[in-house]
């Protein structure tokens, strides 16, 4: 399977690309705030790829940002929680707190709950809710490439931010010790910014997590 990772946006988060080698289809995850949309395009163009779905790990502005031209370029369905709804109704506030634009809105097409599957190719991509960075907080969990993306949720010797609207700190640790910490230690976690890690190390080294 394709994977690519791209730092996107004026906060740089990691927008992942998984592409099935045979069908030549596409899952974005995280397409950011909609600044480097053309270095996305690129991408899916250099490896010939059509999206089939855009994900949103939560609904904060540097992740979902470029959700509704990204969906105007390929006419991929948007899934995001609706328990994030509400945030992303406030997208002009988000926009005002970093001094940028508002970028576009779009219709969220499909509700993404916990046990929900996409598939791409001959891989599963289970949902898991993991409420506390935000309330519909989401990770992606594919087994057959061992890969955790993991949003803002869980960092390399970090945990997501609780202090902005919608955060909870005891819920955000009980979500990654019951859905997170439970995973396969060898697998590797795509953050939400920053460098990867993997679960073994986190439950080791990760001093929020002792």
């Amino acid at each position: 399977m394709i994977h690519e990772i791209l730092p996107v946006g004026q906060l740089q988060c990691n927008c992942s690309i998984f592409g099935d080698e045979t069908s030549r289809e596409a899952i974005v995850v995280d397409p950011g705030d909609g600044e480097d949309l053309d270095t996305i395009q690129d991408l899916l163009t250099r490896h010939g790829l059509t999206v089939k779905a855009i994900f949103i790990t939560h609904a904060h502005i540097d992740h979902i940002g470029g959700a509704a031209k990204l969906k105007a370029l390929t006419g991929a369905p948007v899934y995001m929680n609706k328990e994030d709804q509400e945030l992303y109704d406030y997208l002009d506030a988000q926009a005002q707190w970093l001094n940028m634009p508002t970028p576009d809105r779009t219709g969220i097409d499909i509700p993404a709950r916990e046990g929900d599957t996409l598939r791409l190719g001959s891989s599963d991509f289970h949902v898991l809710h993991t409420p506390g960075h935000t309330q519909g907080s989401l990770c992606l969990f594919i087994p057959a490439e061992k890969k955790l993306i993991a949003g803002d949720t869980l960092f390399r010797d970090s945990i997501g931010r609780t202090d902005l609207p919608g955060g909870n700190g005891r819920q955000i640790l009980s979500s990654i010790h019951t859905k997170l910490l439970t995973l396969p230690e060898e697998t590797q976690v795509i953050c939400g910014h920053g460098e990867a890690t993997t679960i073994g190390r986190e439950k080791q080294r990760n001093p929020f997590l002792r």
